[in-house]
């Protein structure tokens, strides 16, 4: 899958980045033809859950989205992860269903 990864206010390493690669490619499991995504990595002032995740996937028709807040970008990424694979089932059904 083409992913775009943006990181709001400094800069993303490497490792982190193919992370978040290796995980949204798993997702090719559950729906196979998603077109494409962007995430957002962005640093917040708030409490302990300072990191947050932003995942935007572009499939036929429709594009899904979820924020995660965590510790770190590893947590949210793996709870985004989480996210869209139901997502990602529910769309599927929908699709079948028609």
């Amino acid at each position: 899958m083409k992913l775009q990864v943006h990181s709001i206010h400094f800069d993303a390493d490497r490792k982190l980045i193919d992370f978040i690669q290796k995980k949204l490619d798993k997702l090719d499991r559950f729906y196979d033809r998603v077109i494409d995504g962007e995430v957002f990595l962005r640093l917040n002032n708030e409490g302990i859950d300072n990191k947050t995740v932003e995942v935007k996937l572009n499939v036929p028709g429709d594009r899904l989205f979820v924020t995660e807040k965590a510790r770190t970008f590893e947590a949210a990424t793996d709870l985004a992860v989480d996210t869209l694979s139901t997502q990602l089932k529910r769309f599927k059904a929908k699709l079948q269903r028609v």
